[in-house]
């Protein structure tokens, strides 16, 4: 079947509109972090917001088995995303501890938490039962930057990219498609496509470093 035939024209056009709408937000959330990112010295705070906490350790969430100190992590990050009202994706645990005769000479466990625009450090002192919490928030613009390039933001956000990036594709694809039977727009359209595309090639080996 050709790209210029009625059919192949028709769904062409009901895909390109209705991919433009449904990505409209997408585009112009990407498009309008482009630049924030692009100049993060105009938007970004210069001051990050940081605050530091201490909590009073449960003594069920560490342990010592086989001369060793082991760790309830399942329970203790709960424990730190409900009582501390930490976010983002946490780190495995750094333990250093020091037994002697089955007892705890020294224990510390230090962990880290990281989203967009937002990081924790936790550290925690076993023996005596202290926990210590610094959050520490970059503010909206730099969350609105992270979720651009997908740092810190999750498995499925790294899929939503993904599948916004292959959308924005076949909506260039289908736009292409629908100049092919419009001869002279199709010739117009790609002296544009030529000369874009030499603009940027110039920028690129003339002005980039």
């Amino acid at each position: 079947m050709s790209l210029k035939s009625r059919a192949v024209q028709s769904w062409a056009r009901r895909l390109h509109v209705y991919i433009s709408m449904a990505l409209l937000f997408v585009v112009l959330f990407f498009s309008v972090t482009g630049i924030t990112l692009n100049r993060p010295e105009l938007f970004e705070s210069s001051q990050p917001n940081i605050q530091r906490s201490t909590l009073e350790l449960p003594t069920s969430l560490f342990t010592i088995q086989d001369g060793r100190l082991k760790a309830d992590e399942t329970a203790f990050e709960t424990f730190l995303f409900e009582e501390a009202n930490l976010s983002g994706v946490p780190s495995g645990l750094d333990i250093y501890a020091e037994i002697e005769g089955g007892e705890l000479l020294i224990g510390e466990v230090s962990m880290d938490f990281k989203g967009p625009g937002y990081n924790a450090s936790v550290f925690v002192d076993v023996t005596s039962e202290f926990v210590e919490v610094e959050t520490t928030n970059y503010g909206v613009i730099a969350l609105l930057n992270d979720l651009h390039k997908g740092r810190n933001s999750g498995e499925v956000w790294k899929w939503f990219i993904d599948i916004t990036a292959l959308l924005m594709i076949f909506f260039v694809l289908t736009g292409v498609c629908l100049l092919l039977p419009k001869k002279k727009t199709l010739n117009t359209a790609i002296k544009w496509t030529v000369f874009g595309s030499a603009i940027s090639l110039v920028i690129y080996f003339v002005a980039v470093p």
